[in-house]
């Protein structure tokens, strides 16, 4: 295995302890479904957070918006779309991005809360 997926693993795992110390309950980690992949479900209160991470070790070039292409996006509505119903979740879903940026020896790590809604 290469040393991006590596780091990937590793960025999906620090996004994992970020957003517990956040006070979210992780509900699910990898959830597919057809060709979608959920990187993390997470929950707090009644906001369901669909989470997908992206994890670079090197300076972060592109923005944050420009992370999730439009076929991303809808992948993980539908896939959301299944699990909220798999699950049978009363429950508002939101979309989130988590960047994991190795930058030297430091890890910066930034939550972009209701990252999209409008594509």
């Amino acid at each position: 295995m290469g040393n991006h997926n590596e780091f990937g693993k590793q960025g999906e795992q620090l996004a994992v302890d970020f957003l517990t110390k956040k006070g979210y309950v992780i509900k699910q980690r990898n959830y597919r479904f057809l060709k979608g992949e959920i990187d993390i479900i997470a929950q707090k209160g009644k906001i369901l957070a669909i989470v997908e991470v992206k994890s670079r070790n090197k300076a972060f070039v592109a923005s944050i918006s420009d992370t999730v292409n439009h076929k991303k996006k809808k992948l993980l509505i539908e896939t959301a779309n299944n699990y909220v119903i798999e699950e049978d979740l009363e429950v508002e879903v939101r979309f989130d991005i988590v960047t994991v940026v190795q930058k030297e020896k430091k890890i910066e790590i930034v939550h972009l809360e209701d990252a999209f809604y409008n594509f």
